[in-house]
C-alpha cells in the first residue's frame, strides 16, 4: 500500500482537494488513517448490503471510487447472479476498479460508470449504496439525489449513507474537530499535513448535521431511518423503503 504524502511537503498555494491520479494511488492508504473505522464500516455495508439485496433487482454504488466497498459485495454474493452498477466521477479511480475486476474471471454484473450522479437513472434498485460522497456533491441538489433514489428503489430497498457529518452546538462540534485531528496524528499525519489538507477541502467537502440528513431522507419518503455507526463526526445511516 503506497503511503499518503499528498500534503507532506509544504506548498506555496493550497490547490482545491481533487480525486486526481496522485490521490488514487494512494486512496487506501489515506482512508485508513482519515476515515475512522472505515473498514468496518464498508465490511458491514457489504453484508447489509448481501441481505436486503432482491433478486433480479440492482445495486447502485453511488461514489464507488476504486472499489473497496463493490469487492466485498463481490465476494457477499459470490455465487449469485446480481447487477451493480458503480458509478465515480473520477476517471483515476474508474481505472482503477476496472484493474481490480479484471482479476475475476467473469464479472458482467458489474457496470463501471465514470460520471456525475445527477445524471444517472435510479431503476430497479432493491440496495443504495452512498459512502462519503454526499458531502462532495452539491447541497443545492443533495434534496433532490435523495428522492431520485428513493423514486428508484423497490419495496424493502435499502439506502446505506455515510458521512462525515458537523455539529449544530459549537461545544460539541469543536469538541468533535479536537478528536479527529487528534485521530489523524496517532495515524502519523503532521500538523503541516492536517492544515494544508484542511485548507484543500474548505468549499469542497461541506458536511451536514445529521438532523439535516434525517430529515432529507424521511422528507423523500423512507419510512425507517437509524444511525447503525457513529464516531465523532463520522457517522453511517441507513433508510428502508416500504
Amino acid at each position: 500500500m503506497e503511503k499518503d504524502k499528498v500534503f507532506a511537503d509544504r506548498k506555496l498555494k493550497v490547490k482545491p482537494f481533487e480525486f486526481n491520479e496522485e490521490v488514487a494511488n494512494v486512496f487506501d492508504d489515506m482512508l485508513n488513517r482519515s476515515v475512522p473505522f472505515y473498514a468496518e464500516s464498508i465490511k458491514r455495508q457489504s453484508q447489509l448490503a448481501a441481505r436486503y439485496y432482491q433478486k433480479h433487482s440492482r445495486i447502485y454504488d453511488l461514489g464507488c471510487s476504486h472499489g473497496n466497498l463493490g469487492m466485498l459485495i463481490l465476494n457477499q454474493l459470490k455465487g449469485r447472479t446480481f447487477s451493480m452498477t458503480a458509478v465515480d466521477s473520477s476517471k483515476p479511480m474508474i481505472e482503477k476498479y476496472l484493474n481490480r475486476l479484471g482479476e475475476y474471471d467473469n464479472t458482467p454484473q458489474v457496470d463501471l460508470v465514470c460520471g456525475l450522479l445527477e445524471d444517472i437513472q435510479i431503476k430497479n434498485a432493491s440496495v443504495v449504496l452512498i459512502n462519503l460522497t454526499l458531502q462532495f456533491f452539491d447541497t443545492e441538489k443533495r434534496d433532490d439525489l435523495i428522492k431520485k433514489i428513493y423514486q428508484g428503489m423497490n419495496p424493502g430497498g435499502i439506502l446505506l449513507l455515510t458521512e462525515k457529518t458537523v455539529h449544530a452546538s459549537k461545544t460539541l462540534d469543536d469538541l468533535q474537530t479536537k478528536f479527529y485531528k487528534t485521530f489523524k496524528i496517532e495515524n502519523g499525519y503532521s500538523q503541516l499535513e492536517i492544515s494544508q489538507k484542511r485548507d484543500a477541502l474548505d468549499k469542497v467537502l461541506i458536511p451536514d448535521t445529521i438532523a439535516t440528513h434525517r430529515k432529507r431522507i424521511l422528507n423523500a419518503g423512507f419510512a425507517t431511518f437509524d444511525i447503525w455507526l457513529k464516531w465523532f463526526n463520522f457517522a453511517s445511516m441507513i433508510a428502508i423503503k416500504k
